[in-house]
């Protein structure tokens, strides 16, 4: 039977309750068990994928097809595993499953109620990964604060779970923070105590408490926190600021999470943990040999979340390539023909990213003319491959009125269309192209380089396409399109063979990456800025022009 651990927060949100549930998952698959994380989000949304991502960050798309919290991008990110949609629930998918068998019948005339109907589906949901056997441990990070209305429910259900599962199934790790007064220099434990204290009234307790700290905890004062919040001393975890996320396995190790977290699911026996390669991406992480900077356009620069998978993808591309990625934020709608050159001008490569919507458009396609005039490395993602295609048509093509008909519906010519399946749609949230698709690479490409290979799969997140009617035009003036969908001859990589380094892509890279398997494109992309950078600090450098030569 699968074994399942519980991760809650506590004091604050934004604590890291997704690392550290991730953390733990890698040192306990380093050590041979077969672990998978899941999400239970307490809002009432179905799902993130009509939320701004002012509002909760990027949606995060898996190879299902399913739009999901951004912490589901960690969980694959640390395990290198695919999560589905069985990975990610929020409220409103409990309630709405819930409201649709009353409307069926199913509950009998019953009244239906918060408890146990609710908690009844949160709990098969929790145990549902479990059932078939692919797992031997499941964590379960639990959205939300201690405390809050919402999370209610779920904390109940964990209760639930405690009473009737064996106790050496079920474990419960709380995160929390220790909160360091400068005026006083000192580390305040009350929180934590206010926090555990809480959970408990709600019938859960906690078994280990992690606790976010600015400063090191020392014995006395975790002797303290245990005896205050009824855990032995060597349950309570110091969890140290980092300043690289994965860095936090390690640390975990140090402190021993896993194996205590492993005694109290009465695990005796297991192997020591292999972090080798884990640990040669963080040497090289931390030491590498060279620098560049990449230009991120965007229009949600001001909260980074919004680009989360994207600048995770840098990291592990940077560390392949030994060569530390700067990553240097450019708001799209302060771009204009009159300063990009200043704005651009001191980058090795320009990234123009995904988006909705026309805010920012005429920044982004500005900054992919001077990247496709000044030979400047250039990668568009979904939106970005787009506002490419887009800047080619007015300026090399001589359309300039060319558009999407997501900004504009009335262009003359509209080199981005909506994809044909989409024109009946009407409601907005699940319903864009999403998730894993194939696309056929034409071999002697950019692409077929980059890939090795002419058949992959990727994942999407868009509703607009490529416009075959200029297809033949685009290519008599010099942009290829690479890749394929096999059975749509929907365009889905472009690029410009006469330009050092210029690819667009419909699909999202990203969402793939991983520290074991970083993104091909990306990795090739922070190589091709690495030639960029050297060759233009030879120029500059006449010693180091005549070494090269």
């Amino acid at each position: 039977m699968a074994k399942y651990i519980f991760v809650t927060g506590g004091v604050t949100s934004s604590l890291g309750k997704g690392i550290v549930a991730a953390s733990l998952a890698k040192l306990l698959q380093s050590r041979g068990f077969k672990v998978t994380i899941q999400k239970f989000d307490p809002y009432i949304n179905v799902d993130p994928g009509t939320l701004n991502p002012y509002e909760h960050g990027e949606c995060y798309v898996t190879e299902d097809g399913a739009e999901t919290d951004l912490d589901l991008g960690h969980y694959e990110r640390f395990l290198n595993i695919h999560t589905s949609q069985d990975n990610n629930v929020t409220t409103g998918r409990i309630y709405q499953h819930v409201i649709n068998k009353e409307r069926e019948g199913a509950f009998l005339g019953k009244t239906v109620q918060v408890v146990p109907h609710i908690t009844d589906e949160i709990k098969r949901r929790m145990l549902q990964l479990g059932k078939d056997g692919r797992f031997d441990i499941i964590i379960t990070e639990i959205g939300g604060t201690v405390g809050d209305i919402e999370s209610t429910p779920f904390v109940e259900s964990v209760r639930q779970i405690q009473w009737e599962l064996p106790d050496e199934d079920v474990t419960v790790v709380h995160l929390t923070l220790i909160p360091y007064l400068k005026a006083a220099k000192e580390l305040k434990t009350k929180p934590t105590q206010h926090s555990v204290r809480l959970m408990s009234e709600s019938g859960v307790h906690p078994d280990v408490i992690v606790c976010r700290t600015e400063e090191p905890l020392n014995t006395d004062l975790k002797r303290k926190i245990a005896l205050f919040c009824n855990v032995k001393p060597d349950a309570v975890i110091e969890a140290m600021d980092a300043s690289t996320i994965y860095e936090v396995p390690l640390l975990m190790l140090n402190e021993k999470l896993d194996e205590i977290v492993m005694k109290k699911l009465g695990i005796s026996i297991y192997p020591e943990p292999n972090l080798d390669a884990w640990k040669g991406f963080l040497n090289k992480l931390k030491y590498p040999k060279a620098k560049v900077t990449i230009g991120l356009i965007g229009k949600y620069i001001e909260l980074q979340d919004a680009y989360k998978s994207i600048l995770e993808s840098f990291i592990h591309a940077g560390a392949v390539n030994e060569t530390k990625v700067q990553v240097v934020n450019v708001h799209s709608e302060l771009i204009t023909p009159e300063n990009v050159a200043e704005k651009l001008g001191t980058l090795d490569g320009l990234l123009v990213a995904p988006g909705f919507g026309n805010r920012g458009i005429d920044g982004k396609i500005t900054a992919v003319q001077y990247a496709r005039e000044n030979g400047l490395p250039f990668f568009g993602i979904c939106l970005g491959m787009q506002m490419s295609v887009i800047e080619f048509a007015r300026n090399v093509l001589n359309l300039p009125q060319a558009h999407s008909i997501e900004m504009d519906a009335n262009t003359p010519n509209p080199v981005i269309n909506m994809m044909e399946e989409q024109k009946k749609i009407t409601k907005m949230g699940g319903t864009m192209r999403l998730g894993a698709y194939p696309c056929e690479i034409q071999e002697g490409t950019l692409a077929h380089k980059i890939y090795g290979t002419t058949h992959i799969t990727e994942r999407h997140r868009h509703r607009y396409e490529l416009n075959s009617d200029y297809l033949e035009q685009l290519q008599q003036h010099g942009m290829v399109a690479s890749g394929t969908n096999p059975a749509t001859g929907l365009v889905e990589i472009v690029e410009i063979p006469s330009h050092p380094f210029f690819i667009g892509v419909q699909y999202h890279p990203e969402l793939k990456s991983t520290v074991e398997a970083p993104a091909p494109l990306f990795t090739a992309f922070v190589a091709a800025a690495k030639r960029y950078h050297e060759k233009n600090s030879s120029f500059k450098n006449p010693l180091l022009q005549s070494e090269l030569i």
